[in-house]
């Protein structure tokens, strides 16, 4: 990027009940592409990307002003709209694990389990924010102090997560994490994306590709057996590309399961997406071992967005890059124990282009 390029500036996006003080940085780069953030919760707010005809369109779902963050609406949905969630994301069952020989209960706020942190995640907090520029684009730099016993878990845990936004039309997010107590850590972002936000109400046209060969089968309340199971033959299969919409009956409630990404996705490709109204096209990389792929099946029309948008079922989808659900409680899962000397890392790429 040239030197004379600026850096990302703030404006106020609103204040909290406590009267604090929320500010929205917006990162753009040459091609037209504008991804706008949120220091509450670290939430993407809008991407906007041009589709095949050039024109920009916003792809992903949220709110115009932060009142729609805290609405009550919102918080019963509690859909998780763009935000950054930890200490970890997806379920814990019954909100227990043992680590070290000692027992710990963490908020319950999924039924019987925990899920994305707990009732106060990261998505619920204000992040310390540092705009910047790299060799790659403009940059903003979040970081967050979770303090020991926060939601139940040990440790303090210091968190840096960097959005990048690059020169080569992909919103790169970088994640890292110290701790002085061991501690579980599984970080991602809750993104919700429709490639024809605006045009389309859904996301059952958009055409997937996974690299994975397995999933993770789970119960009732959405917890792994601990069973990895082949894809082939499955509505689970989405080695070659296919539609979201086209064996989505098949599976009760819709999709919300993580994939055991092969590993020769961490040099290729995780996921592509291609929705064709607008051409457009995204492509996932990651260095995470797995990627929760959910399709937005508990939104029910309550909620309006941007532009007057109402979210009804299947309005987005989300690709979480993660470790897998409840590894905690899974020692055949990748470790996601964090201990003092350590430095949690991930890293995943979110790359956009068109087909014409």
């Amino acid at each position: 990027m040239p030197d004379s390029a600026p850096a990302p500036t703030a404006v106020e996006f609103g204040r909290l009940p406590d009267g604090t003080a929320v500010l929205l940085y917006t990162l753009t780069n040459a091609h037209g592409l504008r991804a706008t953030i949120s220091t509450y919760g670290g939430t993407l707010t809008s991407l906007l990307v041009p589709d095949k005809t050039g024109r920009p369109g916003d792809v992903v779902l949220g709110f115009d002003t932060l009142e729609g963050y805290q609405s009550p609406e919102f918080r019963k949905a509690n859909p998780y709209f763009g935000a950054l969630i930890g200490r970890y994301g997806n379920r814990i069952a019954r909100g227990r694990f043992s680590l070290d020989g000692q027992p710990y209960q963490l908020a319950r706020n999924n039924g019987e389990n925990s899920l994305h942190g707990g009732n106060q995640g990261f998505d619920k907090v204000v992040w310390d924010a540092v705009p910047g520029l790299s060799a790659a684009g403009q940059t903003l730099r979040l970081t967050y102090l979770s303090p020991a016993g926060e939601e139940g878990y040990p440790g303090n845990l210091r968190v840096t997560v960097v959005y990048t936004l690059t020169a080569d039309n992909a919103l790169q997010i970088d994640y890292s994490a110290t701790t002085d107590q061991a501690t579980p850590v599984n970080l991602t972002n809750h993104t919700y994306f429709n490639l024809a936000l605006g045009q389309q109400p859904d996301v059952l046209a958009h055409v997937v590709r996974l690299a994975a060969d397995h999933y993770t089968v789970v119960d009732d309340d959405l917890i792994p057996t601990g069973e990895l199971r082949p894809a082939e033959d499955t509505p689970f299969d989405f080695r070659q590309p296919r539609a979201i919409g086209e064996q989505l009956a098949r599976v009760p409630g819709g999709y919300d399961h993580n994939w055991v990404l092969n590993p020769e996705a961490k040099t290729l490709l995780a996921a592509t997406v291609y929705e064709p109204t607008s051409g457009r096209v995204m492509e996932v990389s990651t260095t995470e071992p797995g990627v929760q792929f959910y399709t937005g099946n508990f939104l029910d029309g309550t909620l309006t967005g941007k532009n007057g948008v109402r979210y009804a079922k299947h309005a987005g989808f989300c690709l979480e890059t993660q470790h897998f659900p409840d590894s905690p409680n899974q020692p055949t899962f990748p470790d996601t124990v964090l201990r003092p000397g350590q430095t949690f890392q991930s890293s995943t790429r979110y790359r956009f282009g068109v087909r014409v």
